[in-house]
């Protein structure tokens, strides 16, 4: 019947082609094509979700890494800015940074012009340890905190990890909301409540995730 085997009363019947055009109800039409257009993406939705929580723990581990818990940690020089050639860069970009022993980390400059420039950043930065040199190598050693200070550095690990904690709650709730009005836009409600639960698994895995990073820098902290 050639082209007009797809016509049935002014409908043009083309399936399974979802993106039909009913010449009766051009409306009809346009409102379902709104709809689709609308619909939420679920995978990408909760790997978006994913992606704030990997965030929130990157952020925790960044922040952990520069408290001092008695051990050297080249992490407390991260924040350090050198003077090399009229501009201000990273500490590794001028030296080799090492940590020959549990208590001591250790700075060779490439030059060693550079000793002053580098000792002084240090003074000026948060680092709050004043460094010694040889003439060849910077030194700072690191000092054992007092049991009340090993308290209170765990005390500001939890408030970071806390935080942490909150952003990771914040994604579920803000995806969770999302999901829901998802289903005004014609999101199934099993599919709603499916990817409710990956986005509960998600969560979980994070704030595990986050338990874990903080276990272990209290260990760090108090192991004497």
């Amino acid at each position: 019947m050639g082209h007009s085997a797809y016509h049935n009363h002014g409908i043009l019947q083309k399936k399974p082609n979802f993106f039909c055009i009913l010449l009766t109800n051009p409306y009809l039409c346009r409102k379902k094509i709104i709809i689709y257009k609308n619909m939420i993406d679920v995978k990408q939705t909760l790997n978006a979700a994913e992606e704030r929580m990997q965030m929130a723990a990157m952020f925790l581990e960044e922040e952990l890494s520069r408290v001092r818990a008695g051990r050297a940690n080249v992490a407390i020089l991260d924040g350090v800015r050198v003077e090399s050639y009229g501009s201000k860069v990273p500490l590794n970009q001028v030296a080799n940074i090492s940590t020959p022993d549990a208590r001591t980390i250790a700075i060779k400059p490439w030059d060693r012009k550079q000793i002053k420039d580098i000792e002084k950043a240090i003074m000026d930065s948060d680092v709050g340890i004043t460094p010694e040199n040889n003439g060849e190598i910077i030194r700072l050693g690191i000092p054992q905190p007092t049991e009340e200070r090993r308290r209170d550095l765990v005390k500001q690990c939890n408030k970071i990890c806390e935080k942490a904690k909150v952003e990771v709650r914040n994604v579920r709730g803000d995806i969770k909301e999302k999901l829901k009005k998802a289903i005004k836009d014609g999101l199934s409600e099993d599919n709603e409540k499916d990817a409710e639960a990956g986005l509960q698994k998600l969560h979980d895995k994070y704030i595990k995730k986050l338990d874990e990073l903080m276990e272990a820098k209290n260990k760090e902290i108090m192991t004497v």
